[in-house]
Formats: structure tokens, C-alpha cells, sequence
């Protein structure tokens, strides 16, 4: 697999992946912005109504017999939070030109992403203004889905935490934006709002297929030819908080029509992320809590029956690690304290040989499982160029594993507890 990366247009940037491995092409493009409650619902918005309709093929049906006619291929909007940075566009992904019959042209490639430039450059508009019709029906389907977050404890609580945690960091904003600015949306609005993030915003092309590199940056080329290119705003990143807000956990209760009680608690990462070792910090992770030989899983969990389940998590980009677990609210008390002496546990160095050869096992199969999967690559490669980082999937392995118990203990030491988020039923009496 070649990996080559270059910017074909102004603050434009292809990432391409040369491989012969699947029998689909992958094409994403992102244009990257600031993440703020202002402007979050509406980029959000903005592929959705663009994948309405264009001038060419005006609206749902009319795109989806062109897709029908490129052999299948499929176009989707696609909205993303990294760290601090909002990423908007779309995914395409179609047969690969091996696989089309012998009768079908050669110039797959190129008929795709015309049609991605058309759907990005040429909406079907009204006066020069995105029609109001199709920004209040992708309107109310976005605040479904904000509105619909509920419905899954587990994520509602991580969403929670997060907004709660980060309240006066952007980090706090979610992917979708808040439900009030999005009912506030209107199309000349959002019409000003398209036109300033196709002309600031810088814009991570990703390809994924066995075409050559070059076919794919001139066809890329072509296809946003007419991409407007103003004063690009490249001073974008994520904030990282090294220490909790406040010299004391913070605690926040929600009561809810729930069946069992979800326990999110947040911490930062600290000092590590001053300069990040990541193999380090995704190992430390493993150990501690994503995995089912973990220590949360195998003490909190199957050893003290704390909880029905119990798994952590990191964000490299912001610094952050969480725990999700779900109790009984008569055990809340005693999770969070067996919890805490986990990692403090690791903090001490109590380590066996056993949890850090499974928590790196289980991330060495991981890691090189991406390589078999075009959309994991591509998301892997999106964090690393937003990073600066240039080492692959199977590379990032490599380094997993030489991760020593020091390493682990280095990153866990450093770790600081910062708010704990409680979802309990209505009619539980626990304070």
C-alpha cells in the first residue's frame, strides 16, 4: 500500500492510498472548520441540503438515477468531530473499474467526481439562495437526530459528560450543534454560512483504490476547479486543558425515566500530553479499561459485580479519558471509589505482565485490522494529517508493541479526575 499526499488546489489537500486490496473505490472530502455553538448545527446541516439536488439533477430522484447509472456508487453527507475541529462533506464510494463490465467506460473515476464537485460548487438554488424547501426538511431531520440522542443512555451520558466537562471549552459542543440554534436556522442564513466555509475552510481530500495517484489529483483538480478560495482560515486546533477545571471533582446529577443508572466519569490526561507518546497512551487505555481482560472489566465488574458493564476510553486530540458504566444506584458510591483505585493502582505501577501482553495483543489486532477496511484508513489518516503525524496503522502497532509498564505508569500518573456525571431513575432516592 503507497500512501502520497499533496495539495492539488489552495489549502486543498489529497491523501491518496494506492492498494489493490478492495473492489470499491473510496472518495471523502472534509472541509474543516472551528468548532463553535454559533456555526456547529448549521455546518452540520450544509451537506445534507447540498445532497438534495444540484442544477443538473434537481433533486433526490433525479441524483439517485445518476448514482444508479455509475453502477451503484453511492454519495453521503458525512459530519465529524475531531478534537476541536469540525469536519463536513461527503463519502463516495463506487465499483472499482476492475470490476465494472466490459462494456462500461473507463472513466468511472472521473464521472464520480464531477458529480462530487457538482453537488458541492452547483446546489439547486433559488435566486443564488439554498432553497428554503430542502433546508427545512434536512432541518428536521437534524433535529431529530439531536433530539434523538436520548434514546441511547450509554452515548447520552458520554455526550453529557462531555458538554458538562467542557462547558467553556469548545470541545463542549456537540457534533450536531444544539438543538436551539439548529431550530433557529434559516436558508439565507445558512446560504452565507455555506458560501464562507467553501472559501475558508482548508479541505482533506481522502482516495482509497487502485487508480493511480495522478488520475486521481487531476480528476480531483478539475472537479473543484471553481472552489472559491478566500483568506483560508488555517489557525484551527484543539485546545488542551492539562489539569481539571476546578481544585475539586465536580458532580452532576441527572434524573430520568431510566432502568439503570449510567456512571460517565471524566479525567484529563495531564503533563503526557505535552508531548504525546500515543502508542503509550492507547495502551495505558487498554489496561485500564477498554478491553475484557481490563482492570475495570475483570475487578469492577466480574470480580466485585459493581456494575453491568464498565469500559473506558481516550481522545487524543483533547487530552481526555472517560469512563461509562452502568450500576445499580445503591452501588454508586462504592464504583466510584473502586474505580479510582484501579487507577491508582496503575499509577503505582501494579501492572501484571498479563494485563499489559493483553491490552497490547488486543491493540496490535486492532490496529493492523484497519488495514482491511478503506473507511477505517481513511479515518486514521484524517487524525494523522490533522495531527501532523505520518506513520501508518501497522507502524502505530510496532510502537504498541515496545510500550513498557514504565511507559503505561508515566501516562497514568499524570491523569487527574475532573467532573463525575450521574444518570439516575426519577424515583431513585439516592443523593
Amino acid at each position: 500500500m503507497q500512501r502520497t499526499r499533496k495539495e492539488i488546489l489552495p489549502g486543498v489537500y489529497l491523501t491518496g492510498l494506492q492498494t489493490d486490496k478492495f473492489k470499491t473505490g473510496l472518495i471523502t472530502i472534509s472541509f474543516l472548520t472551528r468548532l463553535n455553538r454559533e456555526n456547529a448545527a448549521m455546518n452540520a446541516l450544509i451537506p445534507s441540503v447540498l445532497r438534495r439536488g444540484t442544477v443538473r439533477h434537481p433533486d433526490m430522484d433525479a441524483l439517485a438515477a445518476r448514482l444508479d447509472g455509475l453502477y451503484g456508487a453511492r454519495l453521503e453527507p458525512i459530519v465529524r468531530k475531531l478534537g476541536e475541529i469540525q469536519c463536513v462533506g461527503f463519502w463516495a464510494d463506487f465499483v472499482d473499474g476492475a470490476y465494472l463490465p466490459e462494456n462500461a467506460g473507463a472513466d468511472q473515476l472521473e464521472q464520480i467526481t464531477e458529480l462530487l464537485g457538482e453537488v458541492i460548487l452547483a446546489p439547486n438554488t433559488r435566486g443564488g439562495l439554498l432553497r428554503p424547501e430542502y433546508v427545512e426538511g434536512e432541518k428536521e431531520k437534524l433535529l431529530e437526530c439531536i433530539r434523538g440522542r436520548v434514546n441511547d443512555k450509554i452515548e447520552y451520558s458520554r455526550c453529557r459528560l462531555t458538554e458538562l466537562m467542557c462547558q467553556t471549552e469548545a470541545y463542549g459542543v456537540d457534533t450536531l450543534g444544539t438543538e436551539d440554534t439548529a431550530e433557529n436556522i434559516r436558508y439565507d442564513a445558512l446560504t452565507k454560512r455555506y458560501k464562507a466555509l467553501l472559501s475558508t475552510s482548508p479541505v482533506e481530500i481522502f482516495y482509497c483504490g487502485r487508480e493511480d495517484f495522478d488520475r486521481v489529483a487531476q480528476a480531483m483538480t478539475r472537479a473543484l476547479d471553481a472552489l472559491p478560495r478566500g483568506e483560508i482560515d488555517y489557525d484551527m486546533g484543539t485546545d488542551i486543558r492539562m489539569n481539571a477545571l476546578e481544585d475539586h471533582v465536580r458532580v452532576y446529577t441527572e434524573t430520568m425515566d431510566v432502568e439503570q443508572g449510567k456512571l460517565a466519569i471524566g479525567y484529563r490526561l495531564g503533563s503526557c500530553m505535552e508531548e504525546p507518546d500515543m502508542a503509550a497512551i492507547h495502551v495505558m487505555n487498554s489496561v485500564f479499561g477498554s478491553g475484557v481482560t481490563s482492570k475495570l472489566f475483570m475487578n469492577v465488574r466480574e470480580r466485585l459485580h459493581l456494575c453491568y458493564f464498565a469500559s473506558s476510553g481516550v481522545d487524543v486530540y483533547k487530552g481526555l479519558m472517560y469512563v461509562i458504566s452502568g450500576i445499580d444506584p445503591q452501588n454508586y458510591e462504592t464504583a466510584l471509589e473502586e474505580i479510582d483505585r484501579q487507577l491508582q493502582d496503575m499509577r503505582d505501577g501494579n501492572i501484571t505482565e498479563e494485563e499489559l501482553s493483553s491490552a497490547k495483543l488486543t491493540l496490535v489486532s486492532d490496529l493492523r485490522s484497519v488495514t482491511e477496511s478503506a473507511a477505517q484508513l481513511e479515518g486514521f489518516w484524517l487524525g494523522q494529517n490533522l495531527r501532523g503525524l505520518d506513520y501508518g496503522p501497522e507502524e502505530l502497532a510496532a510502537l504498541v508493541e515496545m510500550v513498557t509498564r514504565e511507559d503505561v505508569v508515566n501516562v497514568a500518573s499524570g491523569i487527574e479526575c475532573d467532573m463525575v456525571y450521574f444518570l439516575r431513575d426519577e424515583e431513585d432516592e439516592h443523593e
